[in-house]
This record gives structure tokens, C-alpha cells and sequence, in this order.
């Protein structure tokens, strides 16, 4: 699985992007930031407030209870604002 950050979560993570191997029972977007943030603490601290966090599976907008599998790209970013 490929994970992409972007903005201030890449700074906190101090990555762009990496390739992981979630456990089996990793199997939707909340449970794959949960085991992200278990990685290390930089990961923990970009990711602490989760309700902020936003996700794409395959460069679709993800919800938290969205599926995820071993071949997806999984991005995650900060609210996204606009005009």
C-alpha cells in the first residue's frame, strides 16, 4: 500500500510518501490512520487529531469506514479550502 501526505502532515512526518504493509485486520481508512499513527511518534503527533484528517483512496475522497486493501494509494491531508 502506498501512503501519501501532503502539507503539514508531511512536515510532521518528515516524509512524503511511503510503502507499508498493514496487518489484515487494517481494513478501512480509520483503522489504517490508527495503525499509521502507531508507527512511530512523529507519525503519532501529525496524526492525533484524526477528525481532521482527510483521506483519498485511489484519488477518490475516502470516509473513515471506506475499505482499503494492499494495492491502493491511500493519500492524507488537512481540510482543503478553497475560492
Amino acid at each position: 500500500m502506498k501512503i501519501l501526505y501532503f502539507a503539514w502532515l508531511r512536515s510532521r512526518i518528515g516524509l512524503a510518501e511511503e510503502e507499508v504493509s498493514p496487518p489484515p485486520e487494517v481494513q478501512d481508512v480509520a483503522g489504517l490512520v490508527d495503525w499509521l499513527a502507531a508507527r512511530s511518534p512523529a507519525h503519532a503527533a501529525a496524526l492525533a487529531q484524526r477528525s481532521i484528517v482527510k483521506a483519498a483512496v485511489n484519488q477518490d475522497y475516502a470516509r473513515p469506514g471506506d475499505r482499503v486493501g494492499p494495492d491502493d494509494e491511500v493519500a492524507l491531508f488537512p481540510p482543503v479550502t478553497g475560492g
